[in-house]
């Protein structure tokens, strides 16, 4: 366990010197420096560091997480692209797509191939990673380290969650060398980004306009940025050991404990990765409580057959997250546990072939979106996002169930 003190000089150390260029319009423009305490972006070492994995048995649930990334797989193009949203019951697929939500629909392919142990999940994450991954921007001149583009601009939850990609890419196959690319210098990249993108408060700009001089929009908010961020800061410490990227996650943590409390399923992947990675504080545990009701206290309208099932595989999310981290820190898990599975029953019931909104399934429609969870009764549509959640959520939940099982 590391002490307090060598993380605040370390923090300290990362943070001198870190300045912000923004600008409102094109007027007032304040000029600043880029952060020049960041070390310049490294080569994939040597020696690589072996993923910690827990593993998961059979089980039904298990079955349904690898359903829904053989959904995915099906409905991937020949150029890596996979499906954004599609209507069940017309077959419309004429929606924007977010890059945001489709990397991170990337990343879940590679968790099912860890969970499942077959490699063609992980050959259909390479390819979408690929395809993704043009969408890579690097201008020293303007901005540290690397960014995705989307949109018109560079959202910070794009940049953590292509690092999320490769660190379940890690996870599921222990390398970071994707074709010609070193996909451990990539996500480095991403991660000074994220760094150079911390508000002077300790939290973090959400938007950066890469054009002209580059700028940060400091009104941009999206709720969950900040904790898909604070993950990525610990997946880039899990996979490098270098104690700069934790120094950066608990500074961004102290900040985000002092704000209101959300049903923030990232912010709970968190508190988990620092309880198995390094400690929980007194402040986690008493904010992951808060979550935790949170998430409990909307269990009624949550599973009203009206709401979706995306938010409610979020809510799996957060809470099989925050049971792992109170197992692994000898806290009161068992009560958790009780909560989830009906949240998992609600969303499961959502599963083609499986629906509980009465709709006329067709052998067709199960042949074509079999695996893939629709939303609502009242907006029968597979979107990746709620696809993704529930791999993950459920996989967190199987993993949970698998430590406390090994104690």
């Amino acid at each position: 366990m590391r002490k307090r003190n060598v993380l605040f000089l370390i923090a300290g150390l990362g943070l001198i010197g870190t300045t912000y260029f923004w600008a409102n319009g094109n007027q007032n423009a304040e000029i600043v420096e880029t952060p020049t305490a960041i070390p310049p972006p490294v080569s994939t070492p040597a020696t690589v560091r072996v993923p910690e994995i827990i593993p998961i048995g059979d089980n039904p649930l298990k079955d349904s997480v690898i359903a829904a990334g053989e959904y995915l797989a099906r409905q991937q193009l020949p150029n890596g692209e996979l499906a954004y949203q599609v209507d069940i019951l017309t077959n419309e697929r004429s929606y924007t797509p977010s890059y945001v939500r489709l990397i991170a629909g990337t990343g879940s392919l590679y968790t099912v191939c860890r969970v499942s142990g077959d490699s063609k999940y992980c050959e259909a994450g390479d390819r979408a990673l690929d395809h993704y991954l043009e969408f890579l921007v690097n201008d020293p001149g303007k901005f540290k380290g690397a960014c995705l583009y989307t949109n018109g601009g560079c959202p910070l939850g794009g940049a953590a969650l292509t690092i999320d990609a490769v660190y379940k890419r890690w996870q599921a196959t222990g390398g970071f060398i994707l074709e010609d690319r070193d996909l451990l210098a990539d996500a480095l990249d991403l991660g000074y980004f994220i760094a150079s993108l911390r508000r002077p408060d300790g939290g973090f700009y959400h938007s950066f306009d890469p054009h002209f001089a580059g700028s940060v929009d400091p009104d941009y908010f999206v709720t969950y940025f900040s904790g898909e961020s604070l993950y990525a800061l610990l997946e880039l410490y899990e996979m490098t050991g270098d104690d700069f990227w934790l120094a950066q996650a608990r500074e961004a943590n102290e900040y985000m404990t002092a704000q209101p409390v959300t049903e923030d399923h990232w912010h709970s992947y968190a508190f988990a990765m620092f309880a198995r990675l390094d400690s929980l504080t007194r402040a986690d545990r008493a904010y992951m409580e808060q979550i935790a009701q949170t998430v409990i206290d909307g269990q009624v309208r949550s599973l009203n057959p009206a709401n979706t099932s995306i938010s409610t595989a979020t809510k799996i999310e957060s809470l099989a997250a925050l049971a792992q981290a109170l197992a692994l820190s000898n806290g009161d898990h068992k009560r958790l546990d009780r909560d989830i599975r009906p949240f998992i029953t609600f969303v499961l019931a959502r599963q083609l072939p499986d629906n509980n909104c009465n709709l006329d399934v067709s052998h067709e429609m199960i042949r074509r979106y079999e695996g893939g969870v629709f939303s609502s009764c009242e907006d029968p549509s597979i979107r990746i996002d709620g696809v993704q959640h529930w791999i993950n959520g459920v996989t967190a939940f199987l993993e949970y169930q698998s430590l406390v099982e090994g104690k």
